[in-house]
C-alpha cells in the first residue's frame, strides 16, 4: 500500500487561539510527515508495504510499529479536534457518556486527568472497551494506542511536548483544557461512536 499524508481537515491557523499555525504546522510538517517518512524508508519493498496502516501496527513492533502508530495517531488527533469545537456531546453518544461516567463533566474531567497525569509523551483517548461495550478513558505512552488491545479509539489528545509546547510552555493543563472547552470534536467522537455500536 502506498502511504501518503492525510491533508489537514482544516487550516493551519483555524485552530487559534488555541492552537497557534505555528505549533500546527511544525506538528504536521516536522513530526507527522518524518514518522511517515521513517516508516516508508523501514517498510520498502517488504511484505508490510502490501497492508494497511492498521495491520502494520496490529502485527509490528518496534521502529516499524511506532512510525506506523504515530501516522495513525496524528491522523486520528487531527480529526478529534475542530474549529469551534468543545462543548457538550449529544444524542447517542451523550446518553453513552452519563450511562458511563454518570455525567459528561466527570468524563472531562477523567479526561484531563488522564492527559495531564501521563508522565512524559503520549496520548489520552475516549475508548469503547470492545464493540458495543463501555466507554472508558485511558491513557497510552510514546506511540501506544488501542487498536492493539481491543478498544476501540474515538477521540484522541495528544500530551507529547510538541503537540503544545510552542504555545503553552510546559503548562500542560491549560492545552488539555483548551483542547476540551474549544477543540474537541463531538461530531468526529459520535460518528466513531455511531460505527463502533454498529450504526
Amino acid at each position: 500500500m502506498k502511504f501518503e499524508l492525510p491533508p489537514l481537515p482544516y487550516d493551519k491557523s483555524a485552530l487559534e487561539p488555541y492552537i497557534s499555525a505555528r505549533t500546527l504546522d511544525f506538528h504536521y510538517e516536522k513530526h507527522h510527515r518524518g514518522y511517515l517518512e521513517k516508516l516508508r524508508k523501514e517498510i520498502g519493498d517488504t511484505p508490510k508495504a502490501e497492508l494497511s496502516l492498521v495491520e502494520i501496527i496490529r502485527s509490528s513492533d518496534g521502529s516499524v510499529f511506532n512510525n506506523a502508530a504515530q501516522v495513525w495517531n496524528h491522523t486520528f488527533y487531527w480529526q478529534s479536534m475542530m474549529p469551534g469545537g468543545g462543548g457538550k456531546a449529544t444524542g447517542d453518544l451523550l446518553a453513552a457518556i452519563e450511562r458511563d461516567f454518570g455525567s459528561q463533566g466527570e468524563f472531562a474531567r477523567q479526561l484531563a486527568e488522564a492527559a495531564i497525569g501521563e508522565f512524559g509523551s503520549g496520548w489520552a483517548w475516549l475508548v469503547m472497551a470492545g464493540r458495543g461495550g463501555k466507554l472508558k478513558v485511558i491513557k497510552s505512552d510514546d506511540a501506544e494506542n488501542p487498536l492493539k488491545t481491543g478498544d476501540i479509539p474515538l477521540l484522541t489528545v495528544d500530551v507529547w511536548e510538541h503537540a503544545y509546547y510552542l504555545d503553552y510552555q510546559h503548562e500542560r493543563p491549560k492545552y488539555v483544557g483548551a483542547f476540551i472547552n474549544h477543540l474537541l470534536n463531538w461530531d468526529f467522537a459520535a460518528n466513531n461512536y455511531k460505527s463502533a455500536i454498529g450504526r
